[in-house]
């Protein structure tokens, strides 16, 4: 994967130039690129998907479906504005960083989405931005698994080791829960969103990484479900450490 940044008017895209551009000529990308509406106009809209901000699976007419989420802010700040953010500087704003993290992430062969493009564009000191990603065939939440009581030991196991390859490479997943775990049809567990998330040295990160997703499958499940989920999860992890 080759990043690339292209600048249009008052946007910046930063996209990988292996998927997008024919013969390193002009990508073939723009602001439209994403504007949900563009999308819609083009009846290319294939499906939304729970959550802030609304993410949409659209029809890329290569073959495949990629994520388009606009990034949006929570909170009490959200009743002033749920799409601006403080601009100090292009390579320190919350698309690029998340893009550049997946990207390399992805180069370590760690089960990510692969990135298409990350765009920002500049209202004089604040910013909005939108990311671009390849959605994963056949994927659904484990939120989604427990709560149809489709996810057995086996997976949840698989849930821990998958935890600590990302843990053991020095991902800190600041919001790691049931929803940012997906599973695909072959069974494999996949980590998204990964805004603000860093590579970091060892310490208590992830210890809190644990708690939350813990916190997560307690608000999903019952009281006995959860401690098993937790307990498996825990097998796993401590599989993948040993491994």
């Amino acid at each position: 994967m080759r990043l690339a940044t292209l600048r249009t008017g008052k946007s910046y895209i930063l996209y990988d130039k292996d998927s997008l551009c024919d013969a390193d000529q002009v990508p073939q990308i723009g602001p439209a690129t994403f504007d949900p509406d563009w999308w819609l106009a083009q009846g290319r809209v294939t499906g939304q998907a729970p959550g802030r901000g609304a993410s949409l699976f659209l029809d890329a007419g290569t073959g495949e479906e990629w994520v388009l989420r606009p990034y949006r802010r929570g909170g009490m700040v959200a009743r002033f504005s749920d799409a601006r953010y403080l601009w100090t500087g292009l390579e320190r704003t919350r698309a690029f960083r998340e893009m550049r993290l997946t990207a390399d992430l992805l180069a370590r062969d760690l089960p990510v989405p692969r990135p298409v493009a990350a765009s920002v564009t500049r209202h004089g000191l604040t910013y909005e931005a939108a990311l671009l990603t390849v959605r994963i065939p056949g994927a659904r939440a484990l939120a989604n698994l427990l709560e149809n009581g489709e996810a057995d030991d086996e997976l949840l196991q698989r849930v821990g080791v998958t935890i600590r390859r990302f843990h053991d490479t020095g991902l800190d997943h600041v919001d790691l829960n049931a929803r940012n775990l997906l599973v695909d049809n072959s069974g494999k567990v996949w980590l998204i969103d990964l805004d603000r998330c860093r590579l970091r040295r060892d310490g208590d990160w992830k210890g809190r990484n644990l708690e939350r997703l813990e916190r997560s499958l307690d608000k999903l499940t019952n009281c006995v479900t959860a401690r098993n989920a937790v307990k498996q999860v825990s097998e796993g992890y401590t599989e993948g450490y040993s491994a």
